[in-house]
């Protein structure tokens, strides 16, 4: 599957949005980066659909005007003004040309949910490969009010169970992409946010 991060060169905060091209051109988040538009437009004429791992604001932010500019279907778990398909947990979307399960994944937020297939993770901020405070798995932040930590664990717990042995890409919502043994770090994130120890001096 042909996937383009279309946030990579954004100056402001943000989170990665990845535009799967293919049968469905597909954004996996919209970021808040007032370039993305622009950046979309260098790969595809059109966007099909978005699929949201959840509502943060550097999620959601450039929403409004990627729905303005290319009319997508919206796929959210929560309901949001722009969205047009409710998704739940074993639900089943089509990002590219793969389909992916919907996977709810509470803990970082309410209404999180990661997306996988047979290859591949989109895995929003329940795991990450790397994000300033752990390298080869961490996970989204859980000091902040409504989230936590034991529903996290709960989340990755679920997540493992459902990934299949062959996924070798991830693809976070924070820190770099990897391709490799996704399972592993996967588990090595689990490992970490089970020792409860604070992933910011704050926590």
């Amino acid at each position: 599957m042909d996937v383009r991060h279309v946030t990579a060169d954004a100056e402001t905060f943000t989170c990665n949005a990845y535009l799967a091209v293919g049968e469905e051109n597909t954004l996996v988040d919209a970021g808040a980066w007032d370039g993305v538009i622009d950046q979309i437009r260098t790969h595809v004429e059109d966007v099909d659909a978005v699929a949201l791992t959840h509502q943060h604001g550097d999620h959601v932010a450039e929403l409004e005007s990627v729905v303005e500019e290319f009319d997508p279907d919206v796929y959210a778990y929560d309901d949001h003004p722009l969205r047009t398909e409710a998704i739940d947990d074993g639900d089943t979307v089509t990002i590219g040309d793969e389909t992916f399960d919907v996977v709810y994944t509470p803990g970082h937020a309410d209404d999180h949910v990661a997306f996988v297939s047979e290859t591949t993770l989109f895995s929003g901020d329940v795991v990450v490969h790397d994000d300033g405070a752990f390298d080869y798995g961490s996970f989204g932040r859980t000091d902040m009010a409504g989230q936590s930590r034991e529903r996290l664990i709960e989340s990755i717990e679920d997540l493992l169970e459902r990934l299949p042995e062959s996924v070798e890409h991830m693809y976070s919502g924070h820190g770099g992409v990897f391709h490799g043994d996704v399972r592993d770090v996967v588990e090595t994130a689990l490992q970490r946010a089970e020792k409860r120890e604070p992933k910011y001096p704050d926590e």
